[in-house]
């Protein structure tokens, strides 16, 4: 048989039948983003199945941090890439990475009509390298640790990310508990000092008669007792040195500080001589820095000579849309460290974590659903109300109409539903297989008539009858 002598079904079929028998991802669009290629590999990859892939946009399957990170999405503007790395996250939250090849498809008359796109998984070669860089740097969290989807906390990730290119100061300016050092720690490891020490101090940790000699060293002798030693400075050669509280520093100290910044060297407690460093310092401080100068906290030539970069981390109260998101990564974190399998959170505490303002911001949330895990009895799957700490229990019920809030009722109910509680997947299954009896009782079980009412095709259908054991 002549190759032109085919149908178009027959086409598709060894096309197809040779994409799978690649060991490599093959992923194409057409000018809609919607996959009409995708073969056994890219599924095996990602974990997909191929009927839950074709002929959806892979926007909606997929999650990157935004849309010009999509690869395919790049091509149909007509960018090609070529080995382009390119980490994004699947519909269950899996993380995957691959290495690309990307180009846009071309019609008869020269318009994008689709993009192709050849990938290589590194998923785990990424993880390995990733976990590696973090004990050589001494940090455990990087920017895909920070949680959230607010304007105002992708504003400062976005900022934070452009200030890995460079060595200058960063000043971080949050109220306490809001992650600062988690920023820190991300743009250490998000530079080229990633694989050199991350140093962290808080100034207020230590009193003032100690702090000098452990910031810069001291030489022996100079005072009783005192021995050769260096200071976080010379142990942070390389890297990043992370100045906690700075405004807990003393006025005297921080001359000394903005000297160090300043001639790029310090000098040891009781030396003479000075010592050249190669350090990154970022400072953290908790309350507004103009009030900081005002009240005589921080010195103001420090505070220009540190805020090269200025980094606001909002707090969570004007961050509410990210209090969910954030509650469930709580929820998954301890459930992994105290070995439970609590589900969910009832959407009345949700309501309540809404209205609430976060004095202690995102680690007070933190604390309030340990706090509530400890209090669950093993058959328990939902986080409610009764399991709330009674202080905020007292504040939060404050803030809500009594009206529409009754707490014992609304636990009541969530203890219900929790006796069945589905998956989303087990949830969305059992949907679709009530859907499609239903339009083929409308239809007297017609295969075609029913594929076109649901717009799929015949052999689409059939797979799905054979899925949900219909017939």
């Amino acid at each position: 048989m002549k190759i032109e002598n085919l149908t178009n079904a027959e086409m598709q079929a060894i096309i197809q039948t040779l994409v799978n028998m690649i060991d490599i991802g093959i992923h194409v669009v057409n000018k809609d983003g919607k996959t009409i290629i995708y073969n056994k590999k890219m599924a095996d990859i990602e974990e997909m199945d191929p009927n839950n892939v074709h002929g959806k946009n892979i926007l909606e399957l997929f999650k990157f941090n935004n849309e010009t990170e999509s690869t395919l999405i790049s091509a149909l503007r007509g960018n090609a890439t070529k080995k382009s790395k390119q980490t994004y996250f699947t519909h269950n939250g899996q993380e995957i990475t691959t290495i690309n090849d990307t180009c846009p498809l071309y019609d008869s008359t020269q318009q994008i009509c689709g993009a192709i796109e050849v990938a290589k998984d590194i998923t785990n070669l990424e993880r390995i390298i990733r976990d590696n860089i973090l004990k050589k740097g001494d940090t455990k969290f990087t920017f895909d640790h920070i949680i959230g989807k607010s304007i105002k906390i992708a504003e400062v990730i976005e900022a934070s990310k452009r200030a890995t290119r460079t060595s200058s100061s960063i000043l971080i300016v949050g109220e306490t508990g809001t992650g600062k050092e988690l920023f820190a720690q991300s743009i250490h490891n998000g530079s080229k000092r990633s694989s050199y020490p991350f140093i962290s101090q808080n100034c207020a940790a230590l009193p003032e008669s100690l702090i000098e000699g452990i910031l810069f060293g001291t030489k022996k002798g100079a005072f009783t007792g005192s021995i050769e030693r260096p200071g976080l400075f010379e142990q942070a050669e390389g890297g990043t040195l992370l100045l906690d509280e700075i405004n807990s520093l003393d006025p005297t100290l921080q001359a000394k500080l903005l000297r160090a910044l300043q001639e790029k060297a310090i000098r040891r407690v009781g030396d003479t001589k000075d010592k050249k460093i190669d350090v990154r310092v970022i400072a953290t401080i908790n309350e507004d820095p103009i009030d900081a100068i005002a009240n005589g906290h921080l010195r103001k030539d420090l505070f220009y000579r540190l805020s090269v970069v200025s980094l606001f981390i909002p707090p969570l109260r004007e961050r509410k849309d990210d209090t969910q998101i954030l509650a469930q990564s709580f929820l998954k974190k301890f459930n992994h460290l105290f070995d439970m399998n609590v589900k969910s959170i009832s959407k009345h505490v949700l309501a309540l974590f809404e209205v609430y303002d976060w004095p202690g911001n995102v680690r007070e949330l933190e604390h309030i659903i340990e706090g509530a895990m400890n209090l669950m009895e093993p058959e328990e799957v939902i986080i409610d109300v009764p399991h709330l700490p009674i202080s905020f229990r007292q504040k939060g019920t404050e803030l809500v109409d009594p009206a529409v809030y009754d707490e014992n009722q609304f636990y009541e109910k969530d203890k219900e539903e929790s006796k069945e509680l589905l998956t989303l997947e087990d949830y969305m299954t059992n949907r679709e297989k009530e859907y499609l009896e239903k339009i083929l009782k409308e239809h007297d079980y017609n295969i075609s008539q029913t594929a076109k009412t649901l717009q799929i095709s015949r052999q689409s259908l059939q797979y799905r009858l054979r899925k949900f054991k219909l017939k």
